[in-house]
């Protein structure tokens, strides 16, 4: 019942009865009766209704979602506005279903008394960088600083990553052009041109009878090729699933002849930000190590990065073992050991990190550039192939008539 007698009904997201009860007295609804839902219900141990939920992958929180999230709190939290107030702003402008129920539900935990990291982990939405960050700042009474940090580092990601995303994109979209051209002149074309060609009882030319053998191959037998893609594909997923695959994996990512040089500057560039703004987010560096580590996403690099951080815990210098490893370029290497001696190793890793950005841009556009030929090269050949396999032999038999 609302406070001037009115009967009201609704839905209401809460952690327990007890909070439902408490955010419906603030909003001066009294209650008469209410119960879970039944996803909610269904969702708890010995319930017996199961309900299967899909989460549509088209909604998931993206870094530029968590990018823009951060920079509006930091602003809000610079403003003076309280937290719980901040969050409640944040949520209610929230465009991405799942970060507005996840903000919600860390507003209520920080209303209860919760700590804002502790609120960030239980979501289960937040990275573990975003909450060992955002622990640090509440710890070392900085959280404002802490996230314009946070925010200028998931920008710096989605700008990395929008680049990286360029050399893949256009050749993909090339690619599939040049299959479906490929497939409908083999299931298509081809097909009408040869039972032609076979009708007048004449030799063919041998790339003639290949062209048409392969056409009539995938028209017979799309469906095992199709089978045969989706197991490679699978068996490949599980390999790379294991350490060892993975190993091999990202090891022949990095001697790839041009493509590997990207692959390991994108590499280097989120190791050296990440470390950059762990470090000036107050985290010990042990610690920020082992984040900067998954962040770089590269076993290789990994397993020097591990040697670099029990070097700290022997007391010695993180340069060493990255050079020593071989897969760190000298510019690094050389700068981690010029800040470990000035005590200034957060600049010189965000100085790196800007010149390995500005190499991923410089290596994005040459590669590109690259692609783009050589795709509408192979394009070319393979139309100009199937054109000459049925365009020759129609030519012999129309000068032999004439």
């Amino acid at each position: 019942m609302t406070s001037d007698g009115r009967a009201a009904r609704g839905h209401l997201d809460a952690e327990s009865s007890r909070t439902a009860r408490a955010k419906l007295r603030r909003d001066g609804i009294f209650v008469t009766d209410f119960s879970e839902t039944a996803a909610d219900v269904a969702a708890r141990p010995g319930a017996s209704r199961l309900e299967v939920r899909i989460q549509n992958p088209f909604r998931r929180v993206s870094m530029l979602d968590l990018s823009l999230l951060t920079r509006q709190a930091a602003t809000l939290i610079g403003a003076g506005i309280p937290l719980v107030e901040g969050l409640g702003a944040l949520a209610e402008q929230a465009e991405n279903p799942r970060l507005k129920g996840a903000l919600g539900q860390v507003r209520d935990r920080v209303n209860e008394g919760s700590a804002f990291a502790d609120a960030l982990a239980q979501s289960g939405l937040f990275p573990d960088l975003y909450v060992s960050m955002v622990r640090a700042g509440e710890a070392g009474g900085a959280l404002e600083r802490v996230l314009e940090r946070l925010a200028d580092y998931l920008e710096s990601q989605v700008r990395l990553r929008n680049k990286v995303s360029s050399i893949v994109i256009y050749p993909l979209v090339m690619l599939g052009f040049a299959m479906v051209v490929v497939g409908i002149l083999v299931t298509v074309v081809l097909p009408q041109i040869s039972q032609l060609l076979l009708s007048l009882d004449r030799p063919l030319p041998l790339l003639t009878q290949v062209i048409i053998a392969l056409s009539d191959f995938v028209r017979g037998y799309w469906w095992a090729i199709a089978a045969v893609i989706g197991a490679a594909a699978f068996g490949v997923r599980a390999v790379l699933r294991t350490r060892g695959g993975r190993d091999a994996w990202d090891r022949m990512q990095l001697r790839l002849p041009v493509v590997g040089r990207v692959v390991r500057l994108v590499a280097i560039s989120r190791f050296t930000r990440t470390l950059a703004t762990l470090l000036a987010g107050g985290l010990p560096i042990t610690r920020a190590l082992d984040a900067a580590r998954d962040v770089a996403d590269n076993t290789v690099l990994g397993r020097a990065i591990d040697r670099a951080r029990e070097s700290i815990t022997e007391g010695q210098s993180v340069a060493q073992p990255l050079r020593a490893s071989g897969e760190f370029p000298p510019l690094v290497t050389h700068m981690i050991e010029v800040g470990e001696r000035s005590g200034e190793l957060e600049s010189m890793l965000a100085k790196v990190a800007d010149t390995y950005d500005e190499q991923v841009e410089t290596s994005v556009s040459r590669l590109t550039a690259l692609l783009e030929p050589m795709l509408i090269l192979v394009m070319v050949c393979i139309v100009i192939v199937i054109i000459l396999a049925t365009l020759v032999p129609l030519l012999e038999i129309t000068s032999s008539l004439g």
